[in-house]
Formats: C-alpha cells, sequence, structure tokens
C-alpha cells in the first residue's frame, strides 16, 4: 500500500480526560482537525489484563467496554441479534467467555466507535489501530480455540544488551502447522475484525511472523528459548487472498534479519523508525534521517519508550550536544524531523507535543505495574499546540486540506 504524505498523533483513548469514546474524544478529534493532522493513533482496542495492558487482552476481537461512554445504553434483542449475524465467527466464544451482557456491550461499543470515526472521517481523520501478534493465557481465544496454540513454550525475546535474561512475555505461542491446515482461517477471520474498525492498523512484532523466540513454559526468564520459524508469506498471502490488500504497518524494530525486510517489501508494508533512536553512530542506521523512506512511518518516540523529553533529560551531556536539538525544546526538534523526514506518515505521541517528561511515559517494556495510566488533562492540549504542530504539519507538507 502506498500512504499519502501525512501527519498524525498518537494517544490511547484510555489516555483522554474521561478515559472513555464520549465528549473528550470529539474534542480531540476537533483539536487534530485545527493542528492539520490526518491521522489519530491508537493502541488494540481489546479488553485489558488486570494490569491495564492491551496486549494482553481478553479478546483478539472483542472491544473493551472500559471504553464505553454509555455503559448502561438500551440495546435491543434485535440489535444482540444483527451483531451475532455479522460476527459468527468470534461473537458466541466471546459471549461464553464473558458472560451475560457480553454481545449487548459489544453492540454499545460499535454504537460508539462507529459514531466516533463517522465524526473524525468528517474532519479528514483517520484511524491507525494496533494489532498485537500474541494473544493473552488467560483470555477467550485460548478457551475458544486450544488447538491453535502451541503447548509447554511461550513468548518471549531473547537476551541482548538491555536485557540480559531477556524478555519472558508468557504469551502462548502459535501450533503454526493446525493453523495452516485451517487455511489461516482464525487470522484472516481476525484481519478482518481489525480493517473494520480501523483504517490502518500497526502490526506488532511483525518479525515473529519470520521467526519467533520460543521459551519453554518451565522457565523463568528468556535466557533459554530458542528460534523456531514462522508461516512467513504463505499467513498474509491467505489474509490477501480474503480480505483483499493490507492496510498494515510492520513493526520492524529492534534486531532484524534481512528475512523481515523482505517480507514487508513483498507485502509492500510500511515500516517504523523512530528518531529517539537516529543519533546513533552508525552509518546503516535505519532511524537516522539520512535513512528513512518514503514507504515508513516515522515516530519521535512510541508508547514503548521514553518520552522526547525524558530521554533527551536522560542523555550526558555531550550526548544531548550532539543531537543538535535546542535543549529548551527538544521535543519541537523531534517533531520537525519527523515533518521533513521522506517517510509518507509522521506521527507524535500527545506526549511529545507537549514537552512532557518521564513521568507521562506510557508503558516500561518488562515491568508489568504501573503501566497504561496516564491521562491528560481537559484543556492541556492547548490552541497554541495546534497552531505550532499545524505550523510544523505544513512545513513538512503533509497537511491534507
Amino acid at each position: 500500500m502506498k500512504l499519502p504524505r501525512s501527519a498524525g498523533v498518537f494517544l490511547h483513548p484510555t489516555s483522554l480526560p474521561e478515559g472513555n469514546l464520549g465528549d473528550d474524544a470529539y474534542r480531540f478529534v476537533d483539536w487534530l482537525e485545527a493542528a492539520g493532522q490526518s491521522w489519530w493513533q491508537v493502541l488494540p482496542l481489546g479488553p485489558p489484563d488486570e494490569f491495564g495492558s492491551p496486549y494482553r487482552a481478553a479478546s483478539a476481537f472483542a472491544g473493551s467496554p472500559g471504553l464505553l461512554a454509555d455503559p448502561k445504553a438500551h440495546v435491543s434483542a434485535d440489535e444482540v441479534e444483527d451483531f451475532v449475524a455479522r460476527h459468527p465467527y468470534w461473537t458466541g466464544e466471546w459471549a461464553h467467555f464473558a458472560g451475560a451482557g457480553a454481545i449487548a456491550d459489544q453492540v454499545r461499543f460499535e454504537r460508539e466507535w462507529n459514531a466516533l470515526r463517522a465524526y473524525a472521517r468528517d474532519r479528514g481523520i483517520r484511524l491507525i489501530g494496533d494489532v498485537p501478534i500474541y494473544v493473552s493465557d488467560a483470555g477467550a481465544d485460548v478457551e475458544a480455540w486450544p488447538e491453535l496454540f502451541a503447548k509447554g513454550e511461550v513468548a518471549g525475546a531473547p537476551p541482548d544488551a538491555l536485557t540480559a535474561d531477556g524478555q519472558r512475555w508468557g504469551n502462548p505461542l502459535y501450533a503454526w502447522p493446525i493453523h495452516r491446515s485451517t487455511g489461516y482461517r482464525w487470522w484472516i477471520e481476525r484481519f478482518r475484525r481489525a480493517f473494520e474498525l480501523v483504517d490502518l492498523s500497526r502490526v506488532d512484532h511483525f518479525r515473529g511472523f519470520v521467526s519467533y523466540w520460543a521459551i519453554p513454559e518451565s522457565h523463568k526468564t528468556a535466557r533459554h528459548g530458542k528460534w523456531k520459524r514462522g508461516p512467513g508469506a504463505e499467513l498474509f498471502r491467505a489474509v490477501e487472498d480474503a480480505l483483499g490488500s493490507l492496510p498494515l504497518i510492520a513493526e520492524d524494530l529492534g534486531v532484524i534479519t534481512p528475512a523481515v525486510y523482505r517480507l514487508r517489501d513483498e507485502f509492500g508494508l510500511p515500516g517504523m523508525a523512530v528518531l529517539l533512536w537516529a543519533f546513533g553512530r552508525s552509518r546503516n542506521n535505519p532511524h537516522a534521517l539520512r535513512n528513512h523512506r518514503e514507504n515508513q512511518v516515522v515516530y519521535t518516540s512510541t508508547h514503548d519508550t521514553d518520552t522526547a523529553v525524558g530521554w533527551f533529560t536522560a542523555l550526558d551531556k555531550r550526548a544531548r550536544e550532539a543531537t543538535g536539538l535546542d535543549p529548551a525544546e527538544p521535543h519541537w526538534g523531534l517533531i520537525e524531523l519527523a515533518c521533513v523526514s521522506p517517510a509518507s506518515l509522521s506521527v507524535a505521541p500527545v506526549q511529545d507535543v507537549l514537552g512532557l517528561g518521564s513521568e507521562a511515559r506510557m508503558n516500561r517494556p518488562g515491568t508489568a505495574e504501573g503501566n497504561w495510566s496516564w491521562r491528560l488533562k481537559r484543556g492541556q492540549l492547548t490552541d497554541e499546540h495546534a497552531a505550532r504542530l499545524r505550523d510544523e504539519t505544513a512545513r513538512g507538507n503533509r497537511l491534507s486540506r
């Protein structure tokens, strides 16, 4: 797919002042329009786990009832029946897992989400979602389709320079031969649902479709895992054959092999660059502005990193000077670089627009507690912020209208 030259802002609905799809969400859309933005990026929309993580959602298909502005809105029996008829693959399993009222909540979610999305579309704003590669070990998917998941091993990432023990995520891995035997039906339905809800989806841990780190379930760290081969192009070809073009962003961050880039490019998927990592000395640093590509999404920072200001503050004096950023406003320096990047799409988290420090970061990978809780204060995003962001967006030739 080819992205138009444009810009967007990242903010999950739980970070809105009320934390839901109510009036604050509509006010944010108005602010995005004033700021000349074309995209609103969010995290996965499923029901989060007990720590608030949307990457360990209770369902790969259901929307989170916690996002509802009116959780007691009336839902008729006809509306429930209609929703089930349009979503036959997963609604029965979700109702069995989540109990009475589960489908009525999905009707409410569809009602509120579609209304917000239509409001945004009328103002030139499209939605970017997120598809986690893995599902919860305690969710509806494992309960409903146990044969699709491997036994005895769990997901994670190998040891590296930052984590000597690696990362043991604990999510169940996929029994890929079984998925293959079904024609990847579960994945087709999962992507069908994603494409129904948003205009573009980031695929988390894209490299895991080429090869993934499998850790013995009994091990407490990721040290003694091993690489296993994923389904590769076969899966995405099945999805493409069933659903048509793939409106996806490949999260290709970290230590990436040539095979992952080949898979990304075979389907024309834009990859990612993160400007916090743009200042290393390596000539081949993919995040450095000189190495950005047109078919790419450039971020100032992400939900898994520190904020721009938090990152800059943590650098020593020499490293700060080497960035060439204004110490008074390093966040605007990164936003300016993102806007002038060759990458088709630039995205800045709201925290970077506001110039907030580490106290406002969304997630600290490898730490279960204390994440996903940051919230915007009403009135914190001002007309002045919108005007300045619009000016930078215009300088980068990213205004949609």
